[in-house]
């Protein structure tokens, strides 16, 4: 009697227990567009300024970048420059393409190229570098270039966000550039070639998307660098009262 009791029970909930097995089956074995990586894009000002320097020299200056992927992999044009507004004219343009992947849980690897407009003949050069969340907070960008001249040079970018409000955000940033090699050409001698340090004061006006803010920049060519400057004509340390904002979308 057991059998025929346990044999019905099967009979009558079979019909109900195979299409949620069979659901559950299509789930595991889903690999439709709701499976796949996410892509996303988008657009980001870190720095849009005006700036004013103790020698009454004014620059138009922007750091941004426009990326469009996944978080397996990125397409990232990198772009950065210094317009001198009463001489119109750019004191320096540099543009990078590069593909990221992630090596990491908090750094991501980067390898693509990067063209320069800079005082003199223009460069172009490889780009290998590792971006991401250090300890502490510190968010790092760090690259090695080898140029179409066959040299190699080195640049960090680290910047720290104290948040005083939900709103009042202070950040501080360090860019250094060092060169393995002499390019007189555009003025960068061998050794540390130069700092920038900055200290911006933000207001998050709009959920992080609009973020206008004050600061100052201190910027500084040192060695061979400082020397080639020097016989140029050119200065070789200055200060800047900086006005702009950050902006993503």
């Amino acid at each position: 009697m057991s059998r025929i009791r346990t044999f019905m029970a099967v009979s009558l909930l079979g019909p109900l227990l195979l299409p949620g097995a069979a659901a559950a089956q299509e789930m595991i074995a889903d690999t439709s567009a709701r499976k796949q990586a996410l892509t996303s894009w988008g657009v980001q000002f870190e720095e849009l300024e005006y700036r004013y320097s103790d020698d009454d020299e004014e620059l138009g200056v922007w750091n941004a970048d426009f990326f469009y992927g996944t978080d397996d992999l990125k397409v990232r044009w990198l772009t950065k420059g210094e317009y001198a507004i009463e001489e119109q004219a750019y004191e320096g343009l540099e543009n990078q393409l590069v593909g990221q992947i992630p090596i990491s849980e908090f750094f991501d690897a980067k390898a693509g190229v990067r063209f320069d407009t800079p005082e003199g003949p223009d460069r172009t050069y490889a780009v290998l570098g590792v971006a991401g969340l250090a300890p502490q907070w510190f968010e790092i960008d760090a690259n090695l270039y080898v140029s179409d001249e066959g040299d190699t040079s080195a640049e960090l970018d680290a910047e720290y966000e104290l948040l005083l409000t939900n709103y009042w955000i202070l950040s501080a940033t360090l860019d250094a550039t060092v060169a393995f090699s002499e390019d007189r050409e555009i003025g960068v001698g061998k050794g540390l070639v130069s700092t920038e340090t900055g200290l911006r004061l933000s207001y998050d006006l709009i959920d992080r998307a609009f973020s206008p803010y004050v600061g100052v920049v201190h910027e500084r060519k040192y060695g061979d660098t400082a020397d080639f400057a020097k016989a140029e004509g050119g200065g070789t340390e200055d200060w800047f009262a900086v006005v702009g904002a950050r902006i993503s979308f």
